[in-house]
């Protein structure tokens, strides 16, 4: 019953990485022990904008957090994912719905079904990786480019 999803290259995954600005975490914890905190700290010491979307907080990592997608007054270049593979379906639909360009589903979201109706929506997808880590795999080509 799964479906085979190839993500994008690292080249092309690295030149993402380098025209980003605002990234929407979904399921950002306001836990620092968590992944999804690390992570998205990590992100805004790398000179993203986080904007967290959780509901029942106010505010994570110094940001104003948003129950849901639509409720993001701002443009948002990406959707970092950290909910599990059940709840995807529901992301995508906001992110087609909002045209939101791009879509990232942490390690161990695997849900190859929404990811491929994501695609086909136009929306670039990577699966199943770790932002935090492709970040650092693209090495100084990033830190150099960032403002």
């Amino acid at each position: 019953m799964s479906e085979h999803f190839d993500n994008p290259s690292q080249a092309e995954i690295c030149q993402r990485l380098r025209q980003l600005r605002t990234i929407a975490v979904v399921g950002l914890s306001p836990k620092p022990d968590r992944p999804s905190y690390r992570v998205a700290q990590a992100l805004q010491q790398f000179g993203y904008r986080v904007v967290p979307v959780r509901p029942a907080v106010d505010e994570v990592l110094g940001e104003c957090a948003y129950p849901d997608l639509h409720a993001v007054p701002d443009a948002i270049d990406l959707v970092d994912v950290f909910r599990a593979p059940e709840y995807v379906d529901e992301i995508v639909d906001a992110c087609i719905a909002l045209k939101i360009p791009a879509l990232w589903l942490q390690d161990g979201v695997v849900n190859a079904a929404a990811a491929a109706r994501a695609r086909a929506a136009g929306i670039w997808v990577v699966m199943d990786r770790c932002m935090y880590r492709d970040y650092l795999g693209c090495g100084a080509a990033l830190s150099n480019d960032a403002d």
